[in-house]
């Protein structure tokens, strides 16, 4: 096939990558890879962590894993590590071993920043979950500490390096195809709610102490569901209250608020925001900025904000709509989310199609791995080998997730923030301000900071 009849073929049938300036790798990376496999340590066993390493397997070696769950690290070394790897409650037992450069961590949101700082001051390189930060101030230290040390960060936001959907998007928006953008649009949809979660013991293989870590001392609370799932303040339900996480606004938002920044950034929006606005409902009542009970999930159910940048430039986040970025320029307009990119200048390909470099330019000219499912590990661990910037750095990260926290800020608040770019701080409103940062309990201290 000719270029024309290959795109008229994926246009046709919505496949895979469409064209051949997707492959401009003589081989697959994934080969190069897995002739020299990576030592790693894992801190955080659950499933999250444990879908990763699966994905990455081929190319690594579990040599090391922590997670205050005992259950979670035996089954993960028995089905990951194949019963080989060291066992450890606490992470700081991984950070100094010789033989490990590398580490994943794949704990609960307000697990991140303290693991991720001291890894880089001990000298390893990192592939962290998504969203890094609980706050603005730690995304400060964050990217502090990573120029200190020049460690190589990934941040598990994997939209970047889906190349047939968000990359060709983003190259798109890159040659101009739409224009100057005027609006983007991250639709994440709504955060559940609970029934009142009574409190229980925690369960024998668990150190609940130690998982609360950082956050403030808390009870262990567990509701049996229908489903066979439950409600609690632990595991993956950690996502639905705001001493562990930010809701949706973090969860979600932290993919789909990243693309719709880094198509302003492409498009040359190099100012950061003015200001936020909006509603947000939540499944309990707050009062300063703070829930009045702690029985329930707490983040925000609905909501829908609007950022102002210069230029008349908005970005919309919002619950109510179909799942996925909406980018509007004066030229036209795409939607893309990890089913299908739709619009006319997607269309247009067919008969002008994107120049051979175009996904190459977007994705800092990294080489790719072509088992999309694979793609961001493998840009990681080449990343970590050559020296190189990540496609999913800490730096455009945080920039992209402070908004995700004014949002959450706003939410909690109930009102307006104005917000000065060039010094990361909210303007006008010291309480709002206060709210930048989060207090570390006693004994969980940054080491260091």
């Amino acid at each position: 096939m000719n270029r024309r009849d290959l795109l008229k073929s994926a246009a046709a049938t919505g496949g895979a990558l469409a064209a051949p300036y997707f492959f401009w790798t003589p081989k697959s990376l994934g080969q190069e890879l897995a002739a020299d496999k990576t030592n790693i340590g894992v801190i955080g066993a659950g499933s999250m962590g444990g879908g990763n390493i699966a994905t990455a397997k081929e190319w690594l070696n579990v040599v090391a894993i922590a997670d205050p769950d005992r259950g979670h690290l035996e089954s993960f070394n028995q089905n990951l590590a194949d019963g080989k790897a060291s066992l450890h409650a606490d992470y700081r037992a991984i950070l100094d071993r010789d033989d490990i450069k590398v580490l994943h961590i794949a704990t609960p949101d307000h697990w991140h920043t303290k693991p991720l700082v001291e890894a880089m001051r001990a000298g390893k390189d990192i592939y962290c979950e998504k969203p890094l930060t609980l706050t603005i101030d730690e995304g400060k230290l964050i990217r502090q500490v990573q120029k200190e040390t020049g460690a190589i960060v990934q941040v598990g936001t994997q939209q970047r390096s889906q190349f047939d959907l968000f990359v060709k998007a983003m190259a798109i928006v890159a040659e101009g195809r739409l224009g100057k953008i005027h609006s983007v649009q991250a639709a994440i949809g709504g955060g559940p709610s609970s029934p009142v979660i009574p409190v229980a013991a925690p369960p024998s293989e668990l150190d609940w102490d130690r998982w609360l870590g950082p956050a403030p001392e808390a009870d262990y609370r567990v509701l049996s569901r229908e489903d066979g799932r439950a409600f609690t303040n632990c595991h993956y339900e950690f996502r639905w209250w705001y001493e562990y996480s930010g809701g949706k606004l973090t969860d979600w938002g932290a993919h789909h608020v990243d693309i719709c920044n880094w198509a302003l950034r492409l498009n040359g929006q190099t100012d950061g925001p003015l200001s936020i606005d909006g509603t947000a409902e939540h499944p309990v009542e707050f009062r300063d900025g703070e829930p009045t009970r702690h029985d329930q999930y707490n983040t925000a159910t609905t909501f829908h904000f609007t950022v102002k940048y210069p230029g008349d430039t908005q970005l919309v986040i919002r619950h109510d709509t179909d799942n996925g970025v909406l980018i509007e320029g004066d030229k036209g307009k795409i939607f893309v989310n990890r089913g299908r990119l739709t619009g006319e200048p997607v269309e247009q390909l067919v008969e002008n199609p994107l120049p051979d470099d175009a996904i190459s330019k977007v994705y800092k000219g990294l080489p790719v791995e072509h088992d999309e499912r694979k793609a961001h590990w493998a840009n990681f661990l080449y990343c970590s080998r050559e020296g190189k910037e990540p496609i999913s750095d800490v730096h455009s990260h945080v920039e992209m997730l402070n908004i995700c926290h004014l949002a959450g800020i706003a939410a909690r608040l109930g009102r307006p923030l104005q917000w000065d770019a060039e010094s990361e701080q909210i303007t006008g409103d010291d309480q709002a301000n206060s709210m930048l940062s989060r207090p570390y309990r006693e004994g969980y201290e940054i080491e260091g900071a």
